[in-house]
């Protein structure tokens, strides 16, 4: 299995590395076109780089983990993601996109910079993100080790070998071997995800003896697992930061500036709601299957309590080929959320520590500084991914927590014209200042949805606090 498994990794990254070099034909002159292809993405790229961004190790491991263990809650739970990303795509992300042209904006700072006219709120935005996305990084790195570690291998093996493959694919040509690179893995991911639903639904569990009948009979012996089993306060806490995830990750907010005319940017918008709702069907599909057969077997409880271990159990049982095909599917997710992430905040901190507080920026300056900050966020994701701190999921959703107070800050800049410094600094304090507090007292994995006050979990007081000054 090992040796089959490299096999496949080498034709993966030997595939996705000589993409990532071709791709440097596309990349013209400065930071514009390294960091946002200098507004030239046609709609198939861009909507594949975004839908691989967005989709990461936390599908195939962490929602079918979420699944596994708590039922068709999730799909509630990722289903009203979609909608909302696609909702805010197709309104406020016309506006961005409109004015990213018209501004020349590159980074996600560039654009809330402009809105307040505050170099200062730019500045504190970037170290956020530093802070706030190594989690989310951690979860894609931790996605990756655990890979790693279901085959034989060393977790802090795969670890590394994620961070080098991010590294190295993030620094060829930037943004265009991101986005190339990006739409290579998105089609591998889809359709190793449908080669092994198909493999589960029509192989591991008929020879289990497990039919449809038997399949609904086993989801619902305990808890009624096709039924909403989550608590009001964990559908809040886990749900309001992911609504707001188009306009409160970097990563995702800079998608937003890249396709080349109006018609590429729709046609983005399209194909990601057709990729993120087949994605998202499959990976709960997937989850349900885990629990039918683990159950089937006597095994459920097992990883009940390592829920991010049950998909990489479950793949070790197909065939050696399908198996490493898959395992490098989740891989390829959590590299291209990976990459997509750190080009995206070395953006931000080039821009609002750098190339505006100095009268004639030196390219070869900011690309030293875009590669420095790189480096340290994988670092410390590596640290922490090692350290096996919290669920994927739980990692990925907290980080977002964190971004939550920008939401309000974005709509605000978007919606008024007269929007002060002052409210927006006050605004961040407020969100971060609660999300701190709810991560010292209940820790990272609980902080989400352990109600603070009148029985509302920590999201929502992001949300209003952080919004409170916005309306003065």
């Amino acid at each position: 299995m090992i040796y089959v498994f490299f096999a496949v990794f080498t034709i993966f990254f030997v595939g996705g590395t000589l993409i990532a070099f071709l791709s440097r034909k596309y990349i013209g002159a400065g930071l514009r076109e390294f960091f946002v292809g200098g507004y030239r993405v046609g709609g198939f790229l861009a909507a594949m780089t975004y839908a691989a961004t967005t989709y990461s190790a936390f599908m195939m491991v962490g929602l079918a983990g979420l699944t596994f263990a708590t039922g068709v809650a999730s799909l509630g739970f990722e289903l009203v993601y979609l909608a909302s990303t696609v909702l805010i795509l197709s309104t406020f992300g016309v506006y961005l996109w409109s004015e990213a042209r018209r501004r020349g904006w590159v980074s996600p700072t560039d654009m809330i910079t402009d809105f307040y006219g505050s170099r200062a709120i730019g500045v504190a935005i970037a170290i956020l993100y530093l802070f706030a996305l190594v989690p989310y990084t951690s979860a894609q790195l931790k996605g990756i080790g655990e890979i790693f570690n279901s085959i034989g291998i060393s977790y802090g093996v795969g670890v590394v070998i994620g961070a080098i493959a991010i590294a190295l694919w993030t620094f060829v040509a930037g943004l265009w071997s991101v986005a190339t690179t990006d739409a290579y893995q998105g089609i591998w991911m889809i359709f190793a995800s449908i080669a092994f639903f198909v493999w589960i639904y029509q192989y591991l569990l008929p020879s289990s003896g497990v039919d449809m009948s038997k399949f609904v009979d086993l989801l619902t012996k305990d808890k009624n697992l096709l039924s909403f089993t989550w608590s009001f306060q964990m559908f809040i806490g886990m749900t309001i930061p992911w609504i707001f995830f188009a306009l409160t990750n970097p990563q995702v907010v800079q998608r937003i500036y890249i396709p080349r005319d109006e018609k590429a940017y729709r046609r983005m918008v399209r194909y990601f709601a057709f990729y993120g709702f087949l994605y998202t069907i499959l990976c709960v599909s997937l989850g349900l299957a885990y629990r039918a057969y683990l159950e089937s077997v006597g095994l459920a409880n097992k990883f009940i309590a390592n829920r991010d271990a049950v998909a990489p159990y479950i793949i070790s049982l197909s065939h050696p080929v399908l198996a490493s095909i898959v395992y490098t599917s989740i891989m390829a997710a959590a590299i291209s959320t990976a990459d997509s992430i750190v080009l995206s905040v070395a953006s931000s901190v080039v821009r609002d520590l750098y190339e505006k507080n100095v009268e004639k920026p030196r390219e070869s300056i900011s690309k030293a500084i875009a590669f420095a900050s790189t480096a340290t966020i994988l670092l410390l994701a590596a640290v922490l991914a090692i350290a096996r701190i919290g669920y994927v999921v739980e990692l990925s959703v907290a980080s977002s927590a964190y971004l939550l107070p920008l939401a309000p800050i974005t709509l605000r800049g978007i919606l008024k014209k007269n929007a002060r410094f002052w409210q927006a600094a006050a605004s961040l304090l407020l969100g971060e200042a609660v999300a701190a507090y709810a991560t010292m007292v209940y820790g990272p994995a609980k902080m989400l949805t352990t109600p603070i006050a009148f029985n509302m979990p920590t999201p929502v007081w992001i949300l209003v606090l952080s919004t409170i000054p916005l309306l003065a």
